[in-house]
């Protein structure tokens, strides 16, 4: 359970740190929302190799680094431990060993300083980073419609608050990143695929080959993506030149944003009165996914909401934004709080009701 804080000054420091996939990230964040330091280290030459995350490699660079980045970030913030007015570590869902590494040393520190220990969802992490000063002019207000799309997530989730979200559909079978990273390895395009299959798609012809939209105009707002990656490996065993590689890219890429499209318009008629459509996540950085968003955004009268690319990836700014926003909400954790390698986001709910809609 949840323990009650008091009132936040505008001043006070939060520290985040991110350990939950390959990236080992820390930040040091004043509660009005400037972002006073942030790094980022990335895992990609350690996991390229194996053509994607191996989690105990992943464990032990989040432990051999995180530390070294923390002292950094405090260094460029110009505080010290000391200066800290609570620490929010990414707690779920993830990798186990990287979360254990990041909720480890976040508590170590909140005792250390006697300080508050608030252990994040890495998902609320993405929701509430649109909340970030700066982001979207004259702040985001609730509820809005997000869609959050990464390589082990889609989701369509109403954010109504702090704490607060009800899940409107999902995917049935795999996440839109991870069928980019899988069509691209069949391309024959380095990992992890998704930049790389975009730049491809740049001189395709999308409509050279016909590739199915999984669900596209069915009731509700689910997603799938297998059917369609089976397509593309159908094709890609019949030989292709170059050129047709970057056609079968094209037509993919042109598949997925036209279905994401389509799911995210279903997805604003179930959720009357939402303020604007977020996209959220690493797959938010490809344009072309953007530029359908912002059409069914822009039908509905609403604004499309990105946060800055590097803030769509994984980052320890989203996690320190989440535990300032958790503080003012009188949020915090005890440091029996167990990380979660599966944490919905129905399960925040402060009166522990599953808000998942069925």
């Amino acid at each position: 359970m949840s323990d009650r804080v008091g009132n936040l000054r505008e001043d006070a420091l939060v520290l985040g740190l991110e350990s939950s996939c390959d990236e080992t990230a820390a930040a040091i964040l004043r509660a009005d929302g400037t972002i006073l330091a942030e790094a980022v280290l990335s895992q990609l030459e350690e996991h390229t190799p194996y053509g994607g995350v191996v989690p105990e490699i992943a464990a032990r660079s989040h432990l051999a680094h995180l530390p070294a980045l923390v002292r950094r970030v405090l260094d460029q913030a110009g505080t010290t431990p000391a200066g800290l007015a609570a620490v929010a570590a990414t707690a779920g869902p993830g990798l186990i060993g990287g979360l254990i590494v990041g909720a480890t040393l976040g508590k170590g520190m909140a005792i250390a300083q006697g300080i508050p220990y608030l252990a994040i969802n890495h998902l609320e992490g993405h929701a509430l980073t649109p909340r970030l000063p700066g982001v979207h002019p004259g702040g985001l207000a609730f509820p809005y419609l997000l869609l959050l799309l990464s390589g082990g997530h889609c989701q369509c989730v109403l954010v109504e608050g702090v704490a607060r979200h009800r899940r409107l559909g999902t995917t049935l079978d795999d996440a839109v990143g991870e069928a980019f990273d899988k069509s691209a390895k069949l391309l024959g395009l380095p990992w992890p695929g998704g930049p790389h299959l975009e730049r491809l798609a740049a001189s395709g012809d999308a409509k050279r080959f016909s590739l199915p939209r999984p669900l596209y105009g069915r009731e509700g707002c689910d997603f799938s993506f297998s059917g369609l990656k089976t397509a593309v490996a159908n094709i890609v065993a019949k030989g292709l030149d170059d050129q047709g590689r970057a056609d079968v890219a094209a037509g993919f890429q042109a598949a997925v944003s036209a279905t994401l499209a389509n799911r995210a318009a279903h997805a604003l008629a179930m959720a009357p009165g939402a303020t604007a459509l977020v996209v959220s996540g690493g797959v938010a950085a490809n344009q072309g996914i953007r530029t359908a968003l912002a059409a069914v955004a822009a039908q509905a009268g609403l604004p499309l909401v990105a946060p800055p690319i590097r803030l769509c990836t994984d980052n320890a700014v989203m996690i320190a934004w989440a535990g300032i926003e958790r503080l003012r909400a009188g949020l915090t954790e005890g440091l029996d709080h167990a990380p979660r390698p599966r944490w919905p986001l129905a399960e925040l709910t402060e009166s522990g009701e599953d808000r998942t809609a069925r």
